[in-house]
Parts: structure tokens; sequence; C-alpha cells
């Protein structure tokens, strides 16, 4: 196939524009990284897209300071429907450094992958999107293109959600291509059709004026960060189970199975160490709730004192599985947190960030378009997956487009390692995906 041969002879560049991309540190949070690294990655996402034949490009502030790509790429009809291409160029923070094998801010190439921060999560799919249109070259297409790629999708501020809600007719389409998850393993097509909402808040628990000496003291003195302890191992039952009141965790996934051997595979699973939960793997992480602590605000273990803690806070991250209202679900558990405080404790929970699931319309022409592209790209059939993480905008697409069908793809495979130290691309997804991209482009009518 020649389209097949092209994306191959154009993988070096692609490597190389993925080299670019993710030596931009474009973590947009301004209090870890300059909020011009940002700006960056967004001109180097317009530059490489007007290359690609995308006209009316430019920058458009949201409501969360952030800049959003946007371009179109007319097609060789009027009446030919209108594709939506979406990804994200911020990353997430590279956490601890020390854990990396490489430079997180340096692509790196070890045992067939590409490693570094935004390699898959979402630089890849920008660098597959750009794959995919050289391939097909500066020609007309058989439908319209639009492109959106944001700049603070990592960190949940809903910059763009609130950008699609003003300007609903700008990103308006017929098929909306999503390229923000991935396949259930290398080499195995699939696409994502429930995502888990997200629920963040700050919980800060507060019990003196000041540090006390735990001598002279302890024993009688309320502990601030003994409470917050208290408080989070509420969260979870004996089983693991996710435990917030008001909030069943009970449900289960009706589609294909996520093998528990591939499971404790992909996660890295040390040897005696069980999985949580009562359910199946696929219920623990499509279907179910579940709740992690993301940060703890106490003293290191190097530097603390014999001190009693007067204040402590954690931050939390909900995940709320699809026929779940997220903002239900967060009332659910602020109102957790206040009620099974110890001793009195003064609580304070801050919402920060909120997401619905969703759930695809699966079935219609793009639909079957994409799976016909993945079956001549991959070489078998494409399957369909629940997604444990949360992408809030395509609740907003989904409101907003109604006869819109969004699909949901992407090169970020459980080996990718996202949003942890050592996230990696392997380089056979960007080029099977921009094929199976590029493949739907060229055959998808209304």
């Amino acid at each position: 196939m020649a389209l097949r041969d092209d994306i191959a002879a154009l993988m070096p560049r692609a490597h190389d524009d993925l080299a670019h991309l993710v030596a931009i540190r474009s973590v947009a949070d301004p209090r870890q990284f300059p909020p011009e690294e940002c700006l960056r990655a967004a001109n180097w996402v317009v530059d490489n897209f007007a290359e690609a034949g995308f006209t009316r490009l430019g920058l458009h502030e949201t409501s969360d300071g952030s800049h959003a790509v946007y371009g179109e790429r007319p097609g060789s009809d009027p009446d030919a429907p209108t594709v939506l291409l979406y990804a994200h160029y911020d990353v997430q923070p590279p956490l601890d450094e020390d854990a990396w094998r490489t430079p997180p801010f340096q692509l790196t190439e070890s045992g067939g992958r590409w490693y570094g921060r935004g390699a898959a999560d979402c630089k890849g799919n920008i660098v597959m999107h750009l794959t995919a249109l050289r391939a097909l070259g500066p020609g007309p297409l058989p439908v319209h293109l639009k492109l959106i790629v944001e700049g603070s999708e990592e960190q949940g501020t809903g910059g763009l959600e609130d950008f699609v809600v003003r300007h609903p007719d700008l990103l308006r389409a017929d098929a909306i291509l999503v390229c923000d998850t991935g396949n259930a393993a290398v080499g195995v097509p699939a696409a994502t059709v429930t995502l888990r909402g997200m629920v963040n808040v700050v919980v800060t628990v507060e019990a003196l004026r000041n540090e006390l000496h735990s001598g002279m003291f302890g024993g009688a003195a309320p502990d601030a960060l003994a409470a917050l302890i208290q408080i989070l191992a509420t969260l979870r039952d004996r089983a693991g189970n996710t435990t917030v009141a008001g909030l069943e965790h009970d449900q289960f996934w009706s589609g294909g199975p996520y093998p528990p051997e591939q499971f404790r595979s992909d996660i890295g699973l040390l040897d005696g160490v069980g999985l949580l939960g009562d359910g199946s793997v696929s219920d623990m992480v499509w279907a179910r709730p579940a709740v992690t602590v993301l940060g703890i605000d106490c003293p290191p273990v190097v530097g603390s004192a014999a001190a009693i803690q007067p204040h402590a806070r954690a931050r939390l991250n909900l995940r709320v599985p699809p026929g779940v209202d997220a903002t239900k679900a967060q009332d659910a558990l602020i109102t957790h947190l206040h009620a099974v405080a110890p001793w009195g404790v003064r609580v304070d929970v801050l919402p920060e960030a909120l997401g619905q699931p969703f759930e695809a319309r699966t079935g219609g022409p793009a639909y079957r378009t994409l799976a016909a592209a993945m079956r001549e790209s991959y070489g078998r059939e494409m399957t369909t997956l629940g997604q444990g993480g949360s992408i809030p905008l395509c609740t907003v697409f989904a409101d907003t487009y109604p006869d819109a069908e969004i699909m949901l793809i992407g090169v970020e495979e459980p080996h990718a390692l996202i949003h942890a130290p050592n996230e990696s691309v392997d380089p056979r997804e960007i080029a099977d995906l921009a094929l199976a991209e590029a493949l739907f482009l060229q055959s998808y009518q209304k």
C-alpha cells in the first residue's frame, strides 16, 4: 500500500518532530514552569499544521489563561462532512526526575520505544495527526478538516470546555477524533467508548494554632496530620473498594474484559501485592468510582521535628463512572470528608476541578469507517474499551454537538506509563494510527 510506505518514510521526521515537542516544557502550571513554554508549544503547533495545509490558524486565549490552537483545511466538496481533530500540547510535570532513566524533556530511544514527558500523552498524538496529513499530501481531501489543540488539559481547569460552549459554531463537526487515549496493547487497535468523570478537591485539616512539643503535649493534644490520615483511611474498605458515603461502588462492566494477568503486567505489580476491590479488573477501572490521594502537605521525613502538627492538607482525585453525575459525586465526597473528621478538628474542602463521565454513541457511519480503517492498518479487528481516565471535554462535545460521532483513539497504550516517570511511546503506534487516520479521512462519508 502506497500510503503505508509514505508513512514509513515519514517516521524519521515524526521522531524529529516529537523530539522538538518533548523538549518544550509545556506544563500548564506557572508555579512549576514558565508559561512561555506553553506558548512555545502552541506556536510550534501553528507552524507545523500550517505546513500541513491548514488555514485560519491562530491562538485563542481561553478562560483559564491557556491558548488553544484552531485551524481549518477545506475539503474538495462543499457538501462534504467535517471532521474535527483534537489533541493537547500541555503535559504533566515530570514528578521525580531521579526516577527517570532518561532526561524527561529529551526524547531518547531505548528498547524500540521513544522516552520523554509527553511522548505519548499527548504530543505523540499531535505528531500522529501531522504524519497522517503529510502522507495524504497537500491536495484537497474528501472531507473538511478542523483542528483544535488545547493547552491546559492536564490541569483540568476547563479552558477549552468553556471555549466550546462560547464558540459552538467554530468547532461544529460531523465526526470528532479525540486523540488522547490508546489501545489495549501495542498492535491491538481499539476505540475507547466510555470515560470516567473526575472530581478533584483539596481537604485541609486544622487542630491547633501552632506546633507543639510531642513529648510535652502528645497524647492529649489533637494531631492534625493524624486526623487527616484517619479521614483518608475511610475512603477505602479493607478490600480496597472506594467507599464514599452516598456513592455506589457495585457497578459492573458489560464490555470486553481486562485480563488480570495483563493488568498486573501493565501496572508493574510487585510480587505478593494484591489487586484492589471485589469486582473484576474491568469493573474496578472502567465501571466503578475510584479515589486516589494525589498529594499530602506535611513535614517531610528529613528535617522533621518532634512536634504535633497543627494543620495538614491533601489533594484528592475521585474518578466517577458513566451513569453517575459528577456534581453529585463531588457533593457526596465533601459531605463524607466532613462527616468522618475525628476529634472535632476543623475541615475545609476546596473543590478544584470537575468533569462529567462520558459514553460514546457507536454504530454510525464514522465509527464504521474508523473500524474499517483500523482493520486495514493493523490487520485485525478494532475492539472497544473503557477508560478509567477522564476527558471532560468529551461530555461538552456531546452536549454541544449531539449529532456528532465522537471517537476516542490514540497512541497511549499501557506501557506508555503516561503521567508517570519514564513515559514513552512505541513508534509503531504512531505509524499505525497515522495510517488508520489517513484511511479514515480518505473514506469517511455521512
